[in-house]
């Protein structure tokens, strides 16, 4: 119905997806987890959320 702007919606997922794994990673980093571990699972949290706006999925 409408033209979206495909770029910021996939800007807009990962994004949203860094931000919100980064606050769930920092907390278990403070809890002492190794922040190469939290910084691994962060990207791949991005990754798959960006994969998943691509595929239509979310």
């Amino acid at each position: 119905m409408y033209n979206r702007n495909s770029h910021k919606d996939l800007l807009g997922a990962g994004l949203t997806a860094a931000l919100s794994a980064g606050v769930v990673t920092s907390f278990a980093v403070s809890q002492g987890q190794h922040p190469l571990v939290a910084i691994a699972i962060t990207s791949i949290v991005t990754g798959f959320a960006i994969l998943c706006r691509i595929a239509g999925i979310a």
